[in-house]
């Protein structure tokens, strides 16, 4: 690189310039078609989780004198379960529980996982351990993995936390590590590191902003797995216990009494399913915004 190269501002500045750019774009990916779907999505599930309270008719755990497998009504939306317990209070209040777990697991997974990622970029030990930690992660599946844990610090909402931490440490902290590497090699760093930058400030001016984006996309779709991750435990009786409600744990009750009251299962599925997907449309649409 000539010298020349290295002192154009144009050059230097290359990384300092994307941001507000590449943040209009992500702005009008998530206001626009498969974005404003999936944020819609989300933002209603979101607010039937955070008004429970008052959108509920009756409380997650009462018990109503001679509703017994009732279905749909004006007075019981999706209908009541086997211990006359109002199902659609239940889901709101499921979503709640589950809205709580992602929202905490997600973003502590995301950051160990990160600060790992980037350790491993220091040296080819640091990036060896972490690699091989990552492999031994990733070879258990994500149910294997929770009926393990489950075993050793018993079933509840904190087994399903530190499950769904565990599973995403690596998945972030190779997404951060493949960012950081590929940043690195650019030729904005290289100007930086060329006229005397330390590799601290290159690391906080240049390489961690470039790496904003893909990490946004991998929590959208870490979100979703999530979402998956919770109900699966507490539909096989390892989440989320008993008597307070989760929407795999709902969907549980409501198999064996399909035949009385099929909305009893249909209520979470669609909850379910509208998270998911509303997750899964936002990291669509950022993925869509960084290729642009």
């Amino acid at each position: 690189m000539s010298v020349t190269e290295i002192d154009d501002p144009a050059v230097a500045d290359r990384a300092l310039s994307a941001p507000p750019q590449r943040r209009r774009e992500t702005l009008a990916a998530l206001t626009r078609g498969q974005g404003l779907v999936g944020v819609v999505l989300v933002v209603a599930v979101v607010a039937a989780g955070l008004l429970a309270h008052w959108l509920a008719p009756f409380g997650p755990t009462e018990q109503i004198a001679g509703a017994n497998l009732l279905g749909p009504s004006a007075q019981h939306w999706l209908g009541t379960d086997q211990v006359n317990r109002d199902v659609y209070s239940r889901v709101l209040h499921g979503i709640t529980i589950n809205l709580e777990i992602i929202f905490v697991a997600v973003p502590v997974g995301a950051l160990i996982g990160s600060l790992l990622g980037l350790v491993s970029t220091l040296h080819p030990v640091s990036d060896v351990l972490a690699q091989r930690l990552f492999d031994v992660v990733l070879a258990f599946p994500a149910l294997i993995l929770a009926i393990a844990l489950a075993a050793i610090i018993g079933p509840g909402a904190t087994t399903v936390v530190v499950v769904i931490v565990v599973a995403e440490v690596p998945i972030f902290g190779r997404t951060i590590r493949t960012q950081v590497l590929r940043v690195r090699e650019q030729p904005f760093v290289e100007s930086a590191e060329v006229i005397g930058a330390s590799r601290w400030w290159v690391l906080r001016r240049h390489v961690l902003p470039n790496t904003l984006e893909p990490l946004a996309v991998q929590v959208a779709l870490s979100l979703s797995i999530a979402v998956f991750v919770e109900s699966g435990m507490s539909f096989v009786g390892i989440g989320v216990r008993p008597p307070e409600p989760s929407l795999g744990s709902i969907i549980s009750d409501a198999v064996p009494n399909l035949d009385a009251n099929p909305a009893f299962a249909i209520g979470p599925l669609v909850v379910v399913a509208a998270l998911v997907l509303g997750f899964l449309l936002v990291a669509q649409a950022l993925g869509s915004a960084r290729r642009v």
